[in-house]
């Protein structure tokens, strides 16, 4: 893509689906959905720019990273297919579905929010930007990434907790930066949902830091036609922590579209 190298997988047979990765993650966040679904869809797993073998590119805001998606779609002569992003990517999937929505035949939220950051987030992201500069990124996400488990994976899966970590180790300092600028300066984009005649999932987790349940509860009603899921278990990667519901949220999502 404008000379960049853009990575990602094709697997399976079926209606396309699209998953799509958050900060600080690369694609096999996705690995124990994709195990499911693979021999019910054609699954496009991307590594977003920066993250995996995908190299960094001129716009790394939110929009330019939609236009990202919209590109490997239009590479794989994709007419419709659904979008599930995580975090980060479900807001590059709201990015997408604002300007390419006839592309979508429903699209997905896991633990992720129309709202922008409020003032208190973009300072804590802000103090992010400058421990990442001063020492180092993967220090970084050593640091910050447990807070993203509840409280009962810590205490009954350290093990899991601990091999997410040690899988962080490839990213650079820019890369981060760039993705908390692009999340800072990302818009609201209530009205997308407001605008949704595809089907729109939200998956949220009881114990998530990072994108409160509260907060999205208060948008699930804002499409046309809303699943909603709340993983009890989980905090903010519920599609680690309790993988098996996910597995069965996402496939009954999928299969009755």
């Amino acid at each position: 893509m404008q000379g960049h190298q853009i990575f990602y997988r094709t697997i399976g047979n079926g209606r396309p689906v699209v998953l799509i990765h958050g900060f600080g993650e690369e694609s096999n966040v996705w690995e124990n959905q994709i195990e499911l679904l693979k021999d019910k869809f054609q699954l496009i797993i991307p590594e977003l720019p920066g993250s995996g073998h995908s190299e960094i590119i001129a716009d790394m805001s939110i929009d330019g990273m939609a236009e990202v998606i919209h590109f490997i779609i239009q590479h794989e002569k994709i007419e419709q297919c659904i979008v599930i992003g995580h975090s980060m990517g479900g807001y590059i999937t709201l990015a997408f579905a604002e300007k390419y929505q006839e592309y979508l035949s429903a699209f997905g939220l896991f633990h992720s929010t129309a709202y922008p950051d409020n003032e208190e987030k973009k300072e804590v992201r802000r103090k992010g930007i400058e421990f990442i500069k001063e020492k180092g990124p993967f220090e970084f996400l050593r640091t910050s990434i447990p807070n993203q488990f509840s409280p009962i994976t810590k205490k009954q899966n350290p093990d899991l907790v601990d091999e997410f970590i040690d899988g962080l180790r490839n990213f650079s300092a820019d890369v981060l930066v760039s993705y908390y600028e692009a999340m800072i300066k990302r818009p609201d984009r209530t009205k997308v949902l407001k605008k949704a005649t595809a089907p729109v999932l939200f998956v949220m987790g009881e114990h998530d830091n990072a994108v409160p349940l509260q907060d999205v509860l208060k948008q699930c009603h804002l499409p046309e036609k809303s699943y909603i899921h709340i993983l009890y278990q989980s905090g903010h990667l519920g599609m680690l922590e309790e993988a098996e519901k996910s597995n069965r949220i996402l496939e009954k999502f999928l299969l009755g579209i």
